[in-house]
């Protein structure tokens, strides 16, 4: 099996330093709360601090790569709702993560998910401004 992608090591250890390292300086987070993405290595690296402290029991479950995606398979539990997913890793020519597009299911836990990361965030789910 390859290595994991340095993402994936930093994203299982809590290692928000690594985990910022593996973001490109310009990184796109392209989430399930906002229409807009997020744009950024230092409000990628924040949003991701709010997305670690809100998923409990956070594991990847699968990796699929090529030379410049990797699709990162995950599950976790928000309060009492089960929650899976995919981190849509688009890298750059130095494997460094590009875009992170972020899909998630089900929509139970999804809605949970998207409240308290609207209230660590101070944004309105489902204002003008989530569109």
């Amino acid at each position: 099996m390859p290595t994991p992608h340095p993402f994936r090591l930093a994203a299982e250890a809590k290692d928000l330093e690594l985990l910022t390292e593996a973001l490109r300086e310009d990184v796109v987070l392209h989430s399930p709360i906002l229409f807009r993405g997020f744009e950024g290595r230092e409000m990628v690296a924040g949003v991701l601090t709010h997305v670690v402290a809100t998923l409990e029991e956070f594991e990847y479950t699968d990796e699929l790569a090529t030379d410049r995606t990797v699709v990162l398979r995950f599950k976790a539990k928000v309060g009492d709702r089960e929650l899976e997913g995919i981190d849509f890793l688009e890298l750059d020519e130095e494997g460094r993560v590009a875009e992170l597009t972020v899909f998630m299911r089900p929509m139970s836990a999804l809605t949970a998910f998207n409240e308290q990361m609207a209230a660590r965030l101070g944004v309105e789910v489902g204002s003008s401004t989530s569109r």
